[in-house]
């Protein structure tokens, strides 16, 4: 047996145990994945993953550090400049289609370790592993077509471009969707030719393991993807700072990303940060009502309002804004909650720092006189689990935390508008500028919106449009550069310029 073999046995001994809620000391798995091997941390030390659903302990996995962080960039760049290095684009391509089927023929495993690590419903951790295949296909199609191009200089000379690997780059990775991130990420920078050190959220370690162990099943050569799980402060800066890691992609909060990005910068690495968001759905009185509370029902409470373009802000025209509500609350209140294996409309909060978070904001609100129209606490007759109910506020104090910072819970907060200019300056009123929506019968107006709203991405009557063909990212605050689509594979590559002068005279005579 491999040893990649060996390590998706081990996660499906994993995967079976929390199914079925096993208790007592959770299993032990070596998760620091180097040159298609498995090992434990050069120290020794381990962390903790656990199911939020029941509070139980799912795995102890390796607490990497800097000696790990440089071992894995060792190997990165050794493979870099070995067989991979001199892998065709082609081949490169058909690596990533063989990925795609190898997490499509574990999917049952994949979504069993993600909802285990992160509490969400069975259905959308399978929906996810399906998205993640998607992209790995999307990107080996790219593979070699990232075609260079020819400058006219004149007679005397011949001047064209290459795209080269950026190089050995790292991927740090976010909890909401674990599979899903690391898939948006690494299959551009293999597509592109580069080799990746991947550095999981800490509370959600299993899919990003499993991703490695079953490229290394699908012919990836050793060393292409590795993966340190660790701490963020431990881990993930020894992984941004290291010398021979060439470029930097981050998903995570605002605070975290801007360390991130002044490491990268004292560096002088390229760096893409996909940051929080305070993500606006305006709806005027002239939109389809229904579409209009489709996408706040799923843009607020996704992954149980766990995702950075969640919808955390309804602004809504002043003369629909009381029924508009109601019917929200009456669809929302339908919603059930509950252990993702049980696959509810919502699972928990990912750990009792996120409910206390999201509790925090909650009671502020509270106190400083918003009115709960829905939720706002545990659901009934649950005493275990990370928990929260699906919860819509009105009368928000828009200086209090839960009107200005990224709540990431279940909860949205309504804002009444009275014409576009009011909208508009709600909408562009904080430092975020991730994602808003617009829902309206006058296409003028949304357009017209659309080009001055604040935001890496606008949709226009519906939420969460578009797949991994469309590029996503923040302005502001919520961080720069862009994941997914052409744009996605060109934060992997870099042009290098060839010019040649033409002697001006024929050999021979």
């Amino acid at each position: 047996m491999s040893a990649a073999a060996e390590t998706l046995s081990v996660l499906k001994d994993i995967a079976e145990r929390g199914k079925a809620g096993a208790s007592g000391r959770a299993p032990e798995i070596a998760s620091i994945f180097i040159d298609s091997e498995a090992r434990h941390a050069l120290s020794g030390a381990t962390l903790v993953s656990t199911n939020p659903s029941r509070e139980i302990p799912a795995a102890n996995f390796s607490r990497g550090g800097r000696e790990d962080v440089h071992a894995a960039a060792v190997s990165a760049r050794r493979a870099l400049g070995g067989e991979w290095g001199g892998t065709a684009p082609q081949r490169r391509g058909e690596l990533l289609y063989a990925l795609a089927d190898k997490l499509e023929e574990s999917s049952e495993l994949l979504a069993t370790l993600e909802t285990l690590d992160v509490g969400k419903p069975l259905s959308q951790s399978r929906g996810d592993v399906a998205g993640a295949a998607a992209t790995l296909r999307y990107n080996a199609g790219a593979a070699d077509k990232m075609e260079g191009s020819s400058v006219p200089l004149g007679a005397e000379y011949l001047d064209f471009t290459e795209h080269e690997p950026l190089g050995a780059t790292a991927h740090i990775t976010p909890w909401n969707f674990p599979l899903g991130m690391a898939a948006r990420s690494l299959g551009p920078a293999l597509a592109a030719g580069c080799t990746a050190v991947l550095k999981p959220a800490e509370q959600s370690p299993l899919t990003s393991l499993a991703f490695a162990a079953l490229a290394s099943e699908a012919g990836f050569p050793p060393g292409v993807l590795n993966v340190v799980t660790g701490l963020g402060d431990e881990a993930g800066a020894a992984l941004v700072g290291h010398p021979m890691i060439d470029g930097v992609t981050f998903t995570g909060s605002v605070a975290t990303g801007r360390i991130v990005g002044a490491s990268a910068g004292r560096n002088l690495k390229p760096v893409v940060l996909e940051l929080g968001g305070k993500n606006p759905l305006i709806v005027f009185a002239d939109a389809d009502m229904d579409r209009a509370l489709d996408a706040a029902v799923e843009g607020a409470f996704d992954n149980s309002g766990q995702v950075c373009s969640s919808v955390s802000r309804l602004l809504l025209e002043n003369g629909v804004k009381d029924e508009f509500l109601r019917k929200l609350v009456e669809r929302s209140r339908e919603l059930t909650v509950g252990d993702g294996f049980e696959d509810p409309d919502l699972g928990p909060l990912v750990s009792p720092e996120q409910l206390e978070k999201v509790d925090g904001h909650i009671a502020q609100a509270l106190e400083s006189g918003a009115r709960a129209l829905l939720g706002g606490g545990r659901p009934a007759g649950v005493s275990k689990g990370y928990f929260i109910e699906p919860t819509v506020f009105d009368n928000v104090d828009v200086n209090c935390r839960l009107a200005r910072e990224e709540t990431f819970g279940p909860v949205v907060s309504a804002f009444g508008f009275s014409g576009e200019a009011e909208a508009l300056a709600i909408a562009n009123s904080l430092p975020y500028g991730l994602a808003a929506g617009i829902h309206t019968s006058d296409i003028d107006r949304a357009l017209r919106l659309a080009r001055r709203i604040e935001a890496g991405t606008v949709w226009i009557n519906g939420w969460f449009i578009g797949g991994v063909q469309a590029p996503t990212g923040g302005v502001k605050d919520s961080g720069y550069g862009r994941e997914r689509g052409i744009a996605g594979i060109r934060n992997y590559i870099r042009i290098k310029n060839i010019g040649v002068h033409i002697a001006d005279h024929c050999a021979g005579g």
